[in-house]
């Protein structure tokens, strides 16, 4: 052996068959170094979760005031404009129609001659009618010399009769012949007056053959044309629509049955057409009709709306959105619709309340009772609007809700007062991004658990 040669003292380790061999050094540093890198790379991911966790920007709310102002409360509806009055002519006989005396917009008086019927048919039945009265007359006549004729046999007979020249049974067959008729004179009478019956309708078929206005008015529809025939049956045809004072106008409208317990006569409503955009028009309810309305299992029912329209601006068949006036209050406390719409994110909530209704927390009223606006409905009910605490998080404050103008609702009681900043929403980034949510490739785009959400 050389100096400079290394020796190296080796063990040997025993085994089963008696053969001595070294030991394996790889197998448990594989392990160890396996573990180290999973502890790494779990360590790099906690630190870039909770990093971009605490690093999150901060919710941000819209708010707005709680002001003190007037709340109506409206139902709307849409109508049609139409005449206070409007009465329909037709025609009573069937005919053509030889001249029109009455158009479009025609002012016309009552008894006024609106349009002629052919009368020539209506006369040759008239005469001949009075020519069967004629003969009904002649056979009364005839009737009546039969009659004294039986008379004079009868009265002849019972002198022969008392001289013995004849028997009994002729007195009795003479009489009998002189009460016959007497009889047939009667049903020539009778039929005199069927006769003048006849005459006198046809007298009246022939007077409406001349169409006239039964009432004072403007005619604002005519549905028929010279030389056109017209048939009175079952269905009678409409020749006229006349209506009898457009200064004064309804709106028929329909307004649904969960909105008709607020509506009395009486009411205020206005209204807009489409040819004066811009332009509302007052009016009234004058009628709230019982009979309803149903079309595709959607029930209305008939609300008049009456209207002053001296300056005739308002045509009959115009389109009326409807607003009707159910409650009004003047300076009173309320809060944007949009405050009562609006629900925090469950972890934001401060408190006990998680579902943002306030239904645990609202009171109604002293006697437990909610307080009934006109007309049998509930005006009031429980909601809950949302304030930012002094810690930045949302906090619930119950209120009890009035009347709503679709914008706003006001507030019956509770703890808001005027000026109060309720939450209506949450302001996002300027991307439009929710700034929860992950990096593009990690996870569903979901918003992650925050800090204060760890441990549940």
């Amino acid at each position: 052996m050389k100096s400079n040669d290394v020796v190296t003292a080796v063990s040997l380790v025993p085994t089963a068959n008696g053969v001595a061999s070294a030991p394996r050094m790889g197998g448990w540093a594989r392990r160890a170094g396996w573990i180290v890198t999973l502890s790494a790379v779990g360590l790099a991911v906690g630190g870039y979760v909770f990093l971009n966790d605490e690093q999150k920007a901060p919710i941000r709310y819209k708010t707005a005031r709680v002001e003190r102002g007037t709340v109506i409360s409206t139902v709307t509806a849409t109508g049609t404009v139409n005449p206070g009055v409007s009465v329909q002519v037709s025609s009573q006989v069937p005919g053509t129609i030889l001249s029109l005396q009455a158009d479009f917009n025609s002012v016309v008086k009552a008894g006024a001659v609106l349009a002629r019927i052919d009368p020539t048919p209506f006369e040759k039945r008239r005469d001949q009618v009075a020519a069967n009265l004629e003969i009904a007359k002649a056979n009364v006549a005839k009737a009546r010399s039969d009659v004294a004729q039986r008379k004079r046999e009868l009265e002849r007979g019972q002198v022969l009769l008392q001289q013995q020249f004849i028997s009994q049974n002729e007195v009795d067959v003479v009489r009998t012949a002189y009460e016959g008729a007497v009889a047939l004179v009667e049903v020539a009478e009778a039929q005199v007056k069927q006769a003048e019956a006849f005459l006198d309708a046809a007298e009246l078929d022939l007077k409406y053959t001349v169409i006239r206005s039964p009432v004072d008015g403007i005619v604002i529809a005519r549905n028929v044309e010279g030389g056109q025939t017209v048939t009175a049956g079952f269905q009678t045809p409409t020749l006229f629509l006349i209506a009898l004072d457009l200064t004064q106008m309804q709106v028929d409208t329909n307004v649904s049955e969960s909105d008709i317990g607020g509506i009395v006569e009486g009411k205020e409503a206005a209204f807009s057409v489409d040819a004066y955009p811009g332009e509302q028009f007052k009016g009234r309810v004058r009628q709230v009709r019982n009979a309803p309305i149903s079309v595709q299992n959607v029930v209305t029912y008939n609300v008049v709306v009456g209207v002053d329209n001296r300056d005739l601006r308002l045509k009959p068949g115009m389109t009326a959105n409807v607003s009707i006036i159910v409650a009004r209050k003047e300076q009173v406390l309320k809060v944007p619709n949009a405050a009562l719409r609006f629900t925090p994110p469950r972890t934001e909530r401060t408190g006990s309340q998680g579902s943002g209704s306030g239904g645990d927390r609202a009171t109604p009223g002293s006697n437990g009772a909610l307080p009934v606006a006109a007309g049998g409905v509930s005006s009031v009910s429980a909601k809950t609007v949302w304030e930012i605490s002094p810690s930045g998080d949302p906090e619930a404050v119950p209120i009890q809700s009035g009347i709503s103008d679709g914008t706003a609702t006001e507030v019956v009681s509770g703890e808001l007062k005027e000026g109060d900043a309720v939450i209506v929403g949450i302001e996002l980034s300027k991307t439009g991004r929710d700034p929860h949510a992950l990096p593009p490739g990690f996870g569903s785009g979901q918003r992650r658990p925050s800090s204060r959400d760890r441990g549940l």
